[in-house]
């Protein structure tokens, strides 16, 4: 049985790198595999100095109202690694989650999915190493190719070497688009529902763009937070 230092080793060697989001890609589910939605979490990171910040504001599913924001402040304990964000970012993310009084039905990641190279971005990382649904939402492309769509509210596929990873969703007529994908137990279609569900005329949808808010606040006042 796996545990948390398997999808996140303490070492930084090439063979652990790999290791570990193979792992991670061997067990994902993108099938949806959630009950009633009732609590929303948006996960956000900053870093300052040789810190990191992880913010999580957990939500409402069906109003959107904010009903816990929590923190983590861990030092930097991994090089920038293109690909590799999950080693970086993750377990100030898990510390962060741990913080919540209410545990969210889906997390919305800042960060992509299955829409990586290897198929185990941040969001399936999460969602894996935690057993919980997640969806990844970033505002550029990672990997793979899709139409830019024009209009407010549409979406098109996004493709990578001949498989559909997400979605490029036109959030706001103002605004390019932004990915949206899988992360851990969510189909392809529930992704892009439930993002669409949670916009609110901004180019983010609500859990993401308040995690970044509140991540950026905590970040400017830093270290009086």
């Amino acid at each position: 049985m796996s545990t948390i230092s398997d999808f996140f080793p303490s070492d930084t060697s090439r063979q652990s790198l790999l290791a570990a989001p193979s792992l991670v890609a061997e067990r994902v589910i993108l099938r949806d595999d959630f009950g009633e939605l009732q609590f929303i979490a948006g996960v956000d990171q900053a870093f300052v100095d040789d810190k990191i910040i992880s913010s999580v504001v957990l939500l409402n599913y069906n109003s959107l109202e904010v009903i816990e924001r929590v923190y983590s402040i861990q030092p930097v304990n991994y090089p920038y690694v293109p690909t590799f964000l999950s080693f970086r970012e993750g377990p100030a993310i898990v510390n962060a989650l741990k913080q919540l009084k209410t545990a969210p039905d889906i997390l919305m990641v800042d960060g992509v999915g299955i829409d990586h190279p290897r198929g185990a971005g941040i969001a399936t990382h999460i969602g894996v190493a935690l057993g919980v649904p997640t969806i990844g939402i970033t505002k550029k492309t990672l990997c793979g190719e899709g139409k830019e769509p024009e209009v407010a509210g549409e979406a098109s596929s996004l493709v990578y070497a001949g498989r559909k990873i997400g979605w490029l969703l036109k959030s706001n007529q103002r605004s390019r688009a932004i990915i949206v994908a899988p992360g851990h137990r969510v189909s392809l279609d529930s992704s892009l529902s439930i993002t669409r569900a949670c916009l609110r005329g901004h180019k983010l949808p609500e859990p993401a763009r308040l995690a970044h808010e509140y991540v950026n606040g905590l970040k400017k006042n830093y270290p009086d937070i």
